[in-house]
């Protein structure tokens, strides 16, 4: 942890020995929510060879975009670049002013390109603002999309929190804190390391437009 500001943050995969997968480093000088995923624990620089994507937000802290490493379209001349060379956009997630108030539950929707037949993930790569996964939401023209929304919880009197009952559902994703510094994140298809990880930060920011 960069003290709180800038922090790093590690996913390894639990079992008998922990194998690392990705790091996460938030950026510095940036004017919006802004983290650089990398497969290097030792090297989160975008120029490194080991970038493999990013998270970033609108101003308000409530919208984010998951990006791979591929090329952004609004610089370098992308206008004129190989189509197979622009970045694709891997998910969107937004947060939603929670129904029950300050500090109650937000609701959050993620939005991830869909799969075709031979399982392999439709490529999203937009060439401009008019386009994206955020874009796509808004206006509702979610062909070849998934949208994924989280459980709601439900308030228990005996423990005096929020729980949740993941029974006889179809789960994709969960991520919860399990110590002060430590995280579970459990992911299953159509999700990669990647989504799933870039996901679980975005819940890290304060969401302005939430609260």
């Amino acid at each position: 942890m960069d003290r709180g500001l800038y922090p790093s943050y590690f996913l390894h995969l639990d079992t008998d020995k922990k194998v690392f997968l990705l790091a996460g480093r938030k950026r510095k000088r940036s004017k919006t929510a802004n983290y650089l995923i990398s497969s290097d624990p030792t090297n989160l620089s975008r120029g490194g060879e080991n970038f493999v994507g990013k998270l970033r937000s609108n101003l308000l802290g409530n919208r984010f975009t998951v990006f791979d490493n591929g090329q952004n379209p609004h610089r370098g001349g992308g206008g004129g670049a190989d189509v197979g060379s622009l970045r694709q956009e891997l998910a969107a997630v937004i947060y939603e002013t929670n129904v029950l108030g300050f500090r109650g539950p937000r609701r959050m929707t993620v939005i991830i390109p869909g799969m075709n037949a031979d399982n392999e993930r439709v490529p999203i790569r937009p060439r401009n603002a008019s386009d994206g996964l955020l874009v796509r939401w808004q206006n509702k023209t979610l062909e070849s999309l998934i949208e994924l929304h989280n459980k709601p919880p439900v308030w228990n009197e005996d423990s005096g929190s929020y729980t949740l009952n993941f029974q006889a559902d179809y789960i994709v994703l969960q991520f919860g804190r399990v110590a002060e510094d430590a995280f579970t994140l459990d992911y299953r298809y159509p999700l990669c390391a990647l989504q799933a990880f870039a996901i679980a930060l975005s819940s890290f920011d304060g969401k302005l437009a939430c609260e």
